[in-house]
């Protein structure tokens, strides 16, 4: 895997990933950014949420749940020094769709978060305080 990070003035930079994607970064207004893009920070967080859903939706999709939508809410507290790293990181998935099983949705979000999610145990590793939650909201579908 590869990444190539562009200086692009101020605090603001291209990131191309590998795979030729590239995503935009900016610091914020008090450290010379204009606030136009994610911090590099936020990227991080954006990242792990990005891959435990990723992992979530995949085992539901082979667990032949019907998903009408996932969303992860990820919420971070950082040290109040430099390095100001993550300290706890708090994931709270919201699943929806028809006659999901919370049993199914409950093993997914705890295996990606616990054994496949290369970014939320790298966190922990790296001694975050990693927590999750989940709420299933059942959709009804009205025949036409």
């Amino acid at each position: 895997m590869k990444a190539t990070i562009n200086w692009t003035g101020a605090a603001s930079f291209a990131a191309t990933s590998g795979s030729g994607h590239e995503v935009q970064m900016d610091g914020p207004p008090d450290h010379g950014g204009e606030n136009r893009w994610p911090r590099p920070m936020e990227m991080l967080l954006m990242g792990m949420g990005g891959c435990a859903s990723f992992d979530v939706m995949s085992m539901l999709s082979k667990g032949r749940q019907d998903v009408v939508a996932c969303r992860a809410e990820l919420v971070a507290e950082r040290a109040d020094t430099v390095p100001a790293v993550f300290t706890r990181i708090h994931m709270r998935f919201v699943v929806s769709g028809n006659n999901l099983k919370d049993t199914h949705v409950r093993r997914a979000i705890k295996l990606s978060v616990e054994k496949y999610c290369s970014a939320s145990i790298l966190m922990e590793q790296a001694g975050v305080e990693v927590t999750h939650e989940y709420v299933v909201e059942k959709m009804l579908v009205k025949n036409l």
